[in-house]
């Protein structure tokens, strides 16, 4: 309940984006060595996402504050994720590019299980294929294996897709020779993901909507802390502006809300940013 002009005034500190956390988190199963990744938002998708990785083998040593998460695999991880996680988040189909990377094979739940109709995932599965992935949709799951390493090839993306993208970036990581993905979705929590990806060891560059992989042998152990939440950050600029309030907006580089910055500059807003 709000019962009269309420102005925003003090300082705020910006969560951890969950749209980079959930591909970095996937993104760990490619590793040997421990991965320590801190200002994870404290959110549902998160907790299923580490949940997934639990039943799959990693340990996860959770901080007081459940921002910072060190992640462990041993030598006998399984590859198998079942409906009952993987139905609560679309998210979870991030985990086939690196289990088929990592070790080979897979068998996840579809999103939606069982359900008939138009699957959000044909993209991921047509890609992978063309790295030498082979799979079969069988009683609401997706059965994938490789044999040995898949292969760096040429993919062309027919729609611009942000789970395909992440998906297909990872699991080109081990992969043998280079993998050129072509149209790309480049949003910021995608740089965030090869960013991570780049500080273990990973060779990825981007030109546009074009991102080359050059397969490596294997990740090192890194930390690394996840990018500010765009939507959480933009949220409070806007509401200061509108309330006539005066915020101090912490734990984010202003220049990935730089359009939305000079927006609300146009509209009236004194915005100072600095590092």
């Amino acid at each position: 309940l709000i019962d009269r002009p309420s102005k925003i005034k003090g300082k705020v500190s910006i969560s951890g984006s969950k749209n980079a956390s959930l591909p970095i988190l996937a993104a760990t199963l490619l590793f040997d060595l421990p991965v320590t990744i801190k200002n994870l938002p404290r959110v549902k998708d998160i907790s299923t996402m580490l949940n997934l990785l639990k039943s799959l083998g990693s340990k996860i040593e959770l901080s007081k504050d459940k921002k910072t998460a060190k992640i462990s695999n041993n030598k006998n991880m399984k590859t198998f994720a079942s409906y009952s996680l993987v139905k609560t988040m679309r998210g979870s189909i991030l985990v086939l590019g690196p289990l088929v990377s990592k070790f080979h094979k897979a068998k996840i739940s579809m999103p939606g299980g069982c359900l008939i109709g138009a699957r959000p995932v044909d993209y991921h599965l047509a890609a992978l294929e063309k790295l030498g992935m082979k799979y079969e949709l069988k009683d609401g799951y997706i059965s994938a294996k490789s044999k040995g390493k898949l292969k760096g090839v040429v993919i062309n993306f027919p729609k611009i897709s942000v789970g395909s993208t992440e998906n297909l970036i990872i699991a080109s990581c081990l992969a043998k020779d280079k993998t050129t993905l072509k149209n790309c979705a480049i949003e910021p929590e995608i740089k965030d993901l090869t960013n991570f990806l780049i500080s273990a060891g990973a060779n990825i560059k981007w030109n546009g909507r074009t991102c080359t992989i050059k397969g490596v042998s294997s990740l090192k152990g890194i930390e690394y802390s996840v990018m500010a939440d765009r939507i959480e950050a933009g949220t409070f600029c806007v509401a200061a502006t509108v309330a006539k309030g005066n915020l101090e907006i912490n734990n984010l580089d202003p220049k990935i809300i730089n359009t939305e910055l000079k927006l609300l500059k146009k509209s009236g807003a004194i915005i100072k940013t600095s590092k």
